[in-house]
């Protein structure tokens, strides 16, 4: 269990009560900090699972964990930026869609795995990850960036799109699973 891919998830996790108490002082040194933090957590979600890969170390705790900590991650940084309204109006659409459809997906992921069915992590699905976390990046230290929350949110919105189209896709294949099943 004490693998460096699961040590890096489960750190991942462990940083998000740091980047949050951080995240709601109104200092500058704090919303840089919280994005330091932030980095360090995104470089973890790439690098936890290349070197399980790499070097042999996958789990069982970790094929359970990692994807739950992805997604515990992304989602407390987004409600953490609606709950201040960097992310507001219209916007929040993005948020509802992101969220939904990491949900759908994993849940899919769960039900199709135990049936032998994988739904790989498409090239599209990885440019996704990457909007979604350069978004979430800018819009941490909006205030303090000319122009960072537009582009956080225009890039957010682009993030969006991809889930959209990403989502279906995962969404299409999985039932086509799940008809031919008997």
């Amino acid at each position: 269990m004490w693998t460096i891919p699961n040590i890096l998830t489960i750190g991942r996790m462990a940083l998000l009560p740091v980047m949050v108490a951080l995240f709601f002082l109104p200092f500058a040194w704090a919303a840089w900090t919280c994005l330091g933090l932030y980095i360090i957590g995104a470089v973890t979600d790439f690098l936890d699972g290349w070197i399980a890969r790499r070097f042999n170390l996958q789990s069982e705790f970790g094929a359970m964990i990692d994807p739950i900590s992805d997604k515990v991650f992304v989602v407390t940084i987004m409600l953490m930026l609606v709950a201040v309204g960097r992310i507001d109006g219209l916007m929040v659409l993005s948020v509802v869609i992101i969220i939904v459809r990491e949900f759908t997906v994993s849940g899919m992921r769960e039900y199709l795995g135990p049936k032998g069915v994988k739904l790989p992590v498409t090239r599209l699905a990885k440019w996704k990850t990457t909007l979604q976390m350069a978004a979430l990046g800018f819009l941490i230290v909006g205030p303090y960036v000319f122009l960072a929350t537009l582009i956080g949110n225009i890039t957010l919105a682009g993030a969006a799109v991809l889930t959209l189209i990403t989502g279906w896709g995962y969404v299409k294949t999985g039932m086509d699973f799940i008809r031919k099943m008997p």
